[in-house]
């Protein structure tokens, strides 16, 4: 089969063991992000099957509609961005494998190091020592022993992440949803008095949730305004779970002393970007699952996928209706 694989921004797959699997297929890897649903349309017309990294492309319905080449798409994880029934109607099988092997640990490595960079303002005295000072150009770092660590949601990432930071001697309470909370709880962890204890007693905020039409949004301005000054507020999940607007005004209002940022709103974020140009943000590129033991994990899956739907043997279907004999 012809198989495309798009959204590849680091060209590292086919490096990767995993891309082996696809050996008797022709393969085409897209580095870089289409312009619009025309072209990419336009792009796969020879493809049979279409490969997606994550979420760094939606298909919408317009796009289902214009698709006039792939039988089948095929991804791993979390499916929000696609429109199964859109493709069902357009006739081409959606497959995605779910994500059953546990939590991320590069998501949660990353996590914690962007707290320790943040923390020990290592951008900043990693320029310093590039400039010929030593010691005293950059601000003066402060412990992770004893900080009040605020993991927002209860999922696998946010226990994790409460593992590294124990091992630091650091102090751990949630806030989730009333389900998470109670779940929580039951384990014996210690959940926030409120909501508004929990933003206002952290010394560090991670946000640990998925992104849904209920979680859009949910993290308020006045959530952020209620930090304390010198707090620190990380995001290696979605941009879209705090209010648009937020972090910058809380930045600027000094509610909040750094940000580490993994997640944008526009992703590939443009250079102009207000929130990667802040003198008090420590962006990274949407990096928290981009590590070779995670990539290759993550696409072995779905080229295991590729070659069951090569073998006339679908797996994790999605849109099972895409296989019903067309109507007359």
């Amino acid at each position: 089969m012809k198989v495309h694989i798009l959204d590849d921004w680091y060209d590292t797959l086919r490096a990767l063991p995993s891309f082996g699997d696809l050996n008797h297929h022709e393969v085409t890897i897209w580095t870089d992000r289409a312009p619009d649903e025309q072209t990419l349309a336009r792009r796969l017309r020879d493809a049979d099957a279409v490969v997606l990294f994550r979420d760094r492309t939606a298909i919408t319905p317009t796009l289902a509609a214009l698709l006039d080449g792939p039988k089948l798409i095929a991804m791993r994880g979390q499916h929000n961005h696609v429109d199964a029934e859109a493709l069902a109607q357009a006739g081409i099988l959606f497959c995605c494998k779910s994500m059953k092997d546990g939590p991320s640990a590069s998501t949660a490595e990353l996590t914690f190091g962007l707290i320790i960079a943040a923390l020990r303002y290592l951008p900043e005295q990693i320029s310093s020592a590039r400039a010929g000072h030593w010691q005293g150009a950059a601000p003066l770092g402060r412990n992770l022993n004893g900080k009040r660590l605020g993991l927002y949601g209860y999922g696998g990432i946010a226990r994790l992440v409460a593992t590294y930071a124990r091992a630091f001697g650091m102090q751990v309470h949630y806030w989730a949803s009333e389900q998470g909370r109670e779940r929580a709880q039951s384990d014996g962890e210690t959940v926030a008095e409120s909501r508004e204890a929990f933003f206002s007693t952290s010394d560090i905020v991670s946000l640990h949730k998925r992104l849904t039409p209920a979680t859009r949004g949910e993290i308020t301005r006045a959530d952020l305004m209620s930090m304390s000054a010198g707090s620190v507020l990380v995001n290696t999940s979605r941009a879209g779970l705090v209010e648009p607007g937020a972090i910058l005004s809380a930045l600027d209002a000094g509610h909040i002393g750094r940000a580490a940022l993994d997640v944008f709103d526009e992703e590939p974020a443009p250079a102009d970007d207000p929130l990667i140009r802040h003198p008090h943000v420590i962006p990274t590129p949407h990096v928290g699952f981009v590590t070779a033991e995670e990539l290759d994990k993550q696409f072995s899956d779905i080229y295991r996928i590729v070659n069951a739907f090569a073998d006339g043997q679908p797996t994790d279907v999605i849109n099972p209706q895409a296989l019903a004999p067309a109507r007359n």
